[in-house]
């Protein structure tokens, strides 16, 4: 099969490291992976503000830059469910739409479609985990927990694959960070409190770090945590999953 790699924008040019983790996994799981050097944004930062026919031209360049890749990974939940659920509503009628059957994240591909079952070397820390609002309502990769259905959580089960790590999760586990793109600007004062009791709902657990699927909203407890001075540090999952390479 052919991978597509999509790096979105604010990881891109915040967490570099986060990008290249994603390729240096996918690469010694001896998968055919392709970086296009011409990629850009997806779009969704103009679908958030109000203004998604802006980011038109930016979908449609996704689709001809992708399109005949049999699979797009991507290390973000936000920017893999914007063109997962978005796109092929914003092309009706004006573009051939297929990069919205393809894009998964890349825990969802590691786990769905690789279906890994060990992963070389070890992680020996606790970690507490961040279920993203778009990768558990959107995405699917852990069960909400509004809906009467079975437990699972598929970032868990590839992190449990790692020697010496402890997961853990904090007390209302698919509660909202208050990133939540747009809302950060518009509703600032709401979204840092958000954050903050997110912060503190995680370090109660004991954990040394806080892990997850999306920088955006790592990014946003951080952030909130350095203010604060909060002791405890944030690492994407994937970097976890690709420790040791």
């Amino acid at each position: 099969m052919k991978i597509g790699l999509f790096i979105p924008c604010y990881v891109d040019a915040v967490y570099p490291d986060v990008g290249v983790a994603t390729y240096k996994l996918l690469k010694s799981l001896k998968l055919d992976v392709t970086y296009p050097l011409n990629q850009t944004c997806c779009g969704q930062p103009m679908a958030n503000a109000g203004f998604e026919k802006m980011g038109l031209s930016l979908a449609e360049k996704f689709e001809e830059m992708f399109k005949d890749f049999d699979y797009v990974v991507a290390p973000s939940v936000s920017c893999t469910a914007f063109v997962k659920i978005n796109y092929p509503r914003l092309l009706e009628g004006k573009h051939e739409c297929v990069t919205a059957g393809k894009i998964m994240d890349v825990v969802e591909f590691l786990h769905d479609v690789i279906k890994v079952k060990q992963l070389p070397g070890d992680f020996p820390h606790k970690v507490s985990l961040h279920n993203s609002c778009h990768g558990v309502r959107e995405l699917g990769l852990s069960s909400p927990s509004e809906m009467n259905v079975p437990k699972f959580n598929k970032i868990r089960d590839l992190l449990e694959l790692k020697k010496g790590i402890t997961v853990v999760e904090p007390e209302r586990p698919d509660e909202c960070c208050g990133f939540g793109g747009m809302f950060s600007v518009e509703e600032k004062d709401i979204c840092a409190q958000m954050g903050y009791d997110k912060v503190k709902r995680h370090i109660a657990t004991g954990a040394e770090y806080v892990t997850g699927p999306d920088c955006s909203c790592l990014m946003h407890m951080a952030g909130v945590a350095d203010k604060r001075d909060m002791k405890i540090k944030f690492i994407h999952a994937v970097e976890i999953l690709a420790a040791g390479l």
